[in-house]
């Protein structure tokens, strides 16, 4: 899949914008805070219906103004087909082949996008957080009722919360809504704790190999996810539910205590290991970076697996972050199947096929020219 058209009104620092694309590598070249990082912001936007760089949506609305509008063209082998996506005060607004959708886990999906920024380098070595939200991210663009699922549980959570805290204040005495409360928490907890053991599993398996490649066969990666709850991908959904009822009633006194649950997906984590050795805390800066390259690049081969379609790459600023070998490492990955969008500050040290074929935007205070 490619993005053919992409139009902004009231985005960032643009007023109006509207550019078309190639379906190859688009390269965006400029001084830094003119512009450059809010195009590929707006690209993963309109695919994935909120923001890398912040939790906020008005973040996202141009000073002054009371929306912001996103809208695309996308080209799939289904056909060719318009995306929008509005963001106000009020909320956000999708549309999908002029349709509008109900619901943001509908519309996530039908455009698949993989970003890799300076901050993913800290994917291996960042907060836990960071890693459950990388993985979240993920699965929902291709699978929409685990983005539902997450949603759910958000509430139930924020819900069981609350209530405990009022237990903890006595402002509640009554534990039957907690009971009640603690069943439907459960309930869908233990299908996020299933599907993100499946995912990191086909994830594993498509980075072991690209890592090897990069590290020229001297090291070997593995990926595990640990819930906070102590289960094996191997039990049951029945097996599941009742290791966590017995975990949780075990912790009652304990979460009233503190008015937080204290298990839960929320809680989880992932760790990464190269030749045995867990690289968050023993691996060098080297290892981490292309444990993190490793892994992006397997996100790409995993979407295509799923939905029979490559995903759009958004590099933002980051081959410069990159030596020169894993930078072309990751230009040979993509040369020639992956529609690609690069920002730099200079393309001069970056010589590679990739980038001297790709069609170029020069970018300066939130006015972009295409390079002939």
């Amino acid at each position: 899949m490619h993005i053919e058209q992409l139009g902004l009104e009231n985005f960032r620092n643009y007023k109006t914008l509207s550019l078309s694309f190639e379906n190859k590598v688009n390269v965006f070249v400029g001084e830094n805070a003119q512009g450059k990082t809010n195009v590929m912001e707006a690209i993963y936007v309109l695919g994935m219906a909120k923001s890398h760089r912040t939790s906020h949506d008005k973040d996202l609305i141009r000073w002054d103004e009371d929306y912001a509008k996103i809208n695309g063209r996308i080209q799939k082998k289904s056909g060719s087909a318009p995306m929008e996506l509005i963001i106000s005060k009020k909320g956000k607004k999708a549309k999908f082949n002029h349709i509008e959708q109900k619901k943001l886990s509908q519309y996530v999906g039908n455009m698949n996008v993989v970003m890799f920024a300076p901050e993913d380098l800290h994917l291996v070595k960042g907060s836990p957080q960071v890693r459950r939200r990388f993985i979240d991210m993920e699965i929902g663009q291709v699978s929409p009722v685990y983005l539902y699922h997450v949603g759910l549980y958000q509430k139930i959570l924020q819900q069981r919360n609350q209530y405990l805290k009022q237990l903890q204040i006595k402002k509640q005495t009554d534990v039957t809504f907690l009971d009640v409360l603690t069943e439907q928490y459960i309930e869908i907890a233990v299908k996020i704790i299933q599907k993100r053991f499946e995912f990191v599993r086909i994830l594993e398996s498509w980075a072991k190999p690209i890592h090897s490649g990069i590290s020229r066969g001297h090291e070997s990666l593995m990926i595990q996810y640990k819930p906070s709850l102590d289960v094996s991908e191997q039990a049951d959904s029945s097996k599941m539910v009742t290791i966590f009822e017995e975990k949780l009633s075990a912790l009652r006194e304990r979460e009233m205590d503190r008015g937080i649950s204290l298990i839960g997906p929320h809680r989880d984590e992932i760790h990464f290991y190269v030749n045995g050795r867990d690289v968050q805390t023993f691996g060098s800066q080297g290892q981490q970076r292309t444990a993190a390259l490793s892994v992006k690049l397997a996100e790409i081969e995993l979407i295509y697996e799923e939905v029979g379609e490559y995903p759009i790459l958004l590099l933002d600023d980051v081959l410069s972050e990159l030596d020169d070998f894993r930078q072309s490492h990751l230009l040979n990955t993509i040369q020639g199947k992956v529609q690609t969008f690069v920002t730099t500050t200079t393309t001069s040290g970056i010589d590679h096929r990739t980038i001297r074929e790709a069609t170029s935007f020069f970018v300066q205070n939130g006015s972009i020219t295409r390079v002939q």
